[in-house]
Parts: C-alpha cells; structure tokens; sequence
C-alpha cells in the first residue's frame, strides 16, 4: 500500500478514530473483523451501510427476498430502480455497499438462510446480527452462536417501537430462555405497520454495540435489554440474567441445540407486511428457470416472465415468484395449505 491510499484510509475514519475509546486500535480491529447479517431488509440494510463505511473488514449478508415498491419507505440502500427489477435485495445491497466502500468485502447470498445455511456462513465470523423478521430464524441463529461461542445482537421493531438486546455465549441468557418471561413481540408490520425512524433506533443500537464487540471493548457492552416507543417518547431497559435456566437446551448444562435438527423439513410461512406465503422445499432444488417459465408460459391462465434470478408467474389470482433453489414466494394469500396447493401445482414435488 502506497503512502497516498494509507493517508486516503486515515482521513476516511479520521472521525471515528479521534473519539479516544474507539482510536485506532479499535480501527484496526474492525477492519480485521467478519460480520454476518441475516436478513436485508429495513434492519439489515441499515446495519450494512452503518458497518460498511465504519470500516468492516468483511461482510456477510444473506436474504431470501426481493425489492417491492413498499421497501422503499424503509429500507436504505433500495431504489426505485430496483423495486421496478425486482432485484433481490442481496444483490441491489451488495452494489450500493461496494460503492460506499470498495475496501470492504462483501459476500450475499440470495436464499432462505435456515439451520444448515447459516451453519456454514457462521465458521469465521466474529459477530452475527439479526436483521429478520420471525422468531423460528431467530432461534436457529441462537443456537448457533451458543453453539460456536459467536455473540449475536438482536433486533426487532414494529409500528413505533424497538428493542434489542447483545447476547453473549457464558456471559448472557439465550434466545431461548427469554422466551416465555420478556415479552418480545407478537405484533407485525402487516398489523400496525412500521416508521423508518422506528427502525433507525434499533440499528443505532445493535450498530453500537458491534462496534463495541469488534474493537475489543466488551466491558462496554450493555448488559440491559432496551425497549422504546419513538412515537410516545418512552424508552426502559430491564436486566434479565434472572431469565436463565440452568437446564436450557440451548445455554445449559446439556445443550442439544433444538431449533438446528429440524433443517431438512418443508417450510411454509406467512412474512410479515404482506398477502405472501414462503415455501421452502425439504431439499434444496436446481431448477432450470428458462425451462419452468416456457412451462408456465404454456398455461392458459398466466404468464411467466423469466429473470436471472428467479421465475415471476402472475395469474389472475395470484403471483409466484420461483427461485433456482426451489424456494417461492406466493403472492396473493396469507392461507398455508393453499399456498402448498398452488406450489404443487405450478412447480411441482
């Protein structure tokens, strides 16, 4: 590296480097360090962009969706142009991302991160962050990071109002414990909708937090968790060491690790803010695109556009949206069992 581009890289971190705490050894720690972020959507794009132009060494995000009109009000790095493409949320992130900062390297993947997915993203990072939008994810990443010793910092948000909370293998109750004493949320966006403002407050403190864990100031983490309304002006934070259970299954004394031995079983699911229904295979696919949309296209009812990254077959009823994987979204119901009917029909066993 040429004394040009290493005095380019002190005045572009100059800010942050100056704030004594974080100084340049914490720089030089961020700058060594893998974070993995489940989810691209209104939480995992702003603690992209936020951890990107801080200066993170590499970055793993991992999406099953694609940009739609309603992200836009939200969701920061997404532009009409790609809600107009349809462009999967990993790949319209990952080029504003390299744009914001070249330095930085950014892995994406377009598929629906369940038990073994996440498994292998997890190996070599140092820090996951949670950037979904239903708890069964939630809990697969928890066991995981109790599993590999790798913190993770939850978020969640709905209408006005947040919580997170950093989650710390020997030092924090787990995920699982929590369940059942702090209530977390039952709420959805569909329900009581949701305000960017909301959502910039969460990510200000699970990327806070970040920071803190990858420039090697634990001792600065917070060890409350923090719930706030910012449209009521109301912000507690409570403790919750008492919630742990010495016979968790997850962070006990025999940990079993539940929530990652159901990975190869047909997943359907309802998401959140939407008429739409998931369906993920049993076992992943490799369909060929072109020939399941001249399939479709021969199909009275409908028609099938065909795109690099997934199949869109609209009939008067409803919309698929099909992947290479296997995995589709179905547009146009909220019910389960049809969903898997029109599955079935359309793409097959």
């Amino acid at each position: 590296m040429n004394e040009e581009t290493e005095q380019i890289r002190v005045d572009r971190y100059s800010r942050q480097i100056r704030f004594a705490p974080f100084g340049k050894e914490g720089q030089a720690r961020l700058r060594a360090s893998h974070v993995l972020v489940v989810g691209a959507g209104a939480l995992g794009s702003s603690i992209a962009e936020t951890l990107v132009r801080a200066g993170v060494g590499t970055l793993t995000m991992v999406d099953r969706d694609y940009v739609e009109w309603s992200n836009l009000q939200r969701q920061q790095l997404y532009t009409e142009n790609d809600a107009i493409h349809r462009l999967p949320k990993a790949i319209a992130a990952a080029q504003r991302l390299r744009e914001i900062n070249s330095e930085c390297r950014i892995h994406v993947s377009v598929m629906d991160a369940r038990a073994n997915e996440l498994e292998q993203l997890c190996q070599d990072v140092q820090l996951i962050m949670d950037a979904t939008d239903n708890f069964e994810t939630r809990l697969i990443v928890n066991d995981l990071s109790y599993k590999y010793r790798i913190p993770w910092i939850y978020g969640g948000c709905v209408g006005s109002s947040g919580v997170s909370f950093t989650f710390r293998p020997g030092a924090t109750p787990c995920l699982n414990c929590l369940l059942g004493h702090i209530p977390l949320g039952g709420d959805t966006c569909d329900v009581n909708g949701i305000l960017p403002q909301a959502v910039q407050m969460v990510t200000s403190h699970q990327t806070m937090e970040a920071m803190k864990w990858l420039a090697g100031q634990e001792h600065m983490l917070r060890d409350n968790m923090i719930s706030f309304d910012v449209w009521r002006n109301e912000q507690v934070a409570f403790r919750v060491d008492k919630a742990k259970k010495e016979d968790c299954p997850t962070c006990g004394g025999s940990p079993d690790y539940p929530y990652l031995s159901a990975a190869n079983v047909e997943k359907s699911e309802v998401l959140c803010g939407r008429d739409t229904v998931q369906i993920r295979p049993a076992s992943t696919k490799q369909l060929e695109l072109r020939l399941l949309a001249e399939r479709l296209n021969q199909l009275d009812d409908g028609t099938a556009t065909l795109t690099p990254y997934m199949v869109i077959y609209q009939n008067q009823h409803h919309r698929l949206v099909i992947f290479a994987d296997g995995r589709a979204l179905i547009h146009g119901t909220s019910d389960l069992a049809e969903a898997r009917s029109i599955y079935h029909k359309f793409v097959g066993g």
